[in-house]
């Protein structure tokens, strides 16, 4: 089979539960090569990767995961990889998202505790939530508090129950200027789990010519929401657009989550030669 990665993962810079030393060890242990964390929205975990894969003898892509929007479609992921993680524009860009999303994270935990207050029930404090993320606070931690103080027993159960109802809406990047900053920032940009835009194979196509108008590089064709089936399909369809072929787990480290680091639902095996197309790519840029 050869050598395998993943380059879609995540560390408690955001949404993820470890820390990135924690997640590069847990990628030599499963045997992987080369991997990427890719937080939301947040590249402050990068230089804590490069040095874990030093450590322990596996190569890191600098990398990032953009929400973005286009027209009707308001749940659009873009990857970034191989960028200069100290570029001032993409450095200046993510600290004022980074800033929106700790005021969403406060509001949220307000909404909670109006309901966790009307159900006679303690309210949980948005600063030890803040202290638990290594960096932009996100739901799960949220949800890693209410489960704490025996709110609900489980990450789907805090979500259904309070998340969810009590959500604020995300502030979202228009998908060209996401790929426009990734660009001037020297990466590549990467369409993020495909099957999570749309199931519609003749609306994705549409969509995907679309954003390589736009600049798109790339789909991540190798994902955990994908069937190998349809992973040989959208292989397919980016190799006809001469795009590069990428792969990740979309691992965050969740206890009793289905998604295993380097194998996703049990059905991914990335072979290195994304890593070789991203460089490709990147020495085309």
């Amino acid at each position: 089979m050869g050598k395998l990665v993943d380059l879609h993962l995540h560390s408690n810079y955001s949404d993820g539960i470890h820390p990135p030393g924690e997640v590069l060890r847990m990628a030599a242990a499963a045997g992987l090569a080369a991997v990427a964390i890719a937080d939301h929205d947040n590249i402050d975990g990068i230089d804590e990767a490069l040095a874990a894969g030093r450590q322990y003898g596996v190569e890191v892509l600098s990398a990032v995961e953009l929400s973005v929007v286009w027209e009707e479609y308001r749940d659009i992921h873009i990857l970034g990889y191989g960028f200069d993680h100290h570029h001032p524009e993409l450095c200046l860009a993510l600290r004022e998202f980074r800033e929106f999303r700790e005021g969403r994270s406060a509001r949220i935990v307000e909404r909670i505790n109006e309901m966790l207050r009307g159900e006679g029930r303690a309210t949980i404090d948005f600063e030890q939530v803040r202290s638990r993320a290594g960096g932009t606070v996100g739901r799960p931690h949220i949800a890693m508090a209410l489960i704490e103080k025996g709110v609900v027993s489980s990450n789907e159960e805090a979500f259904r129950r309070y998340l969810v109802p009590c959500n604020v809406s995300k502030r979202l990047f228009p998908i060209a200027e996401a790929i426009e900053l990734v660009h001037r920032a020297g990466g590549v940009a990467v369409l993020a789990h495909p099957p999570f835009i749309t199931d519609d194979r003749k609306v994705f196509e549409g969509l995907l010519d679309i954003f390589v108008g736009l600049g798109l590089d790339g789909v991540e064709a190798y994902n955990s929401g994908a069937t190998n089936a349809d992973i040989d399909w959208y292989i397919t369809l980016a190799r006809r657009r001469d795009l590069i072929i990428t792969g990740g787990s979309d691992f965050h480290g969740l206890e009793g989550g289905e998604i295993v680091i380097g194998g996703g639902r049990g059905n991914l095996k990335i072979p290195y030669r994304c890593v070789d197309e991203v460089r490709a790519g990147l020495e085309l840029r």
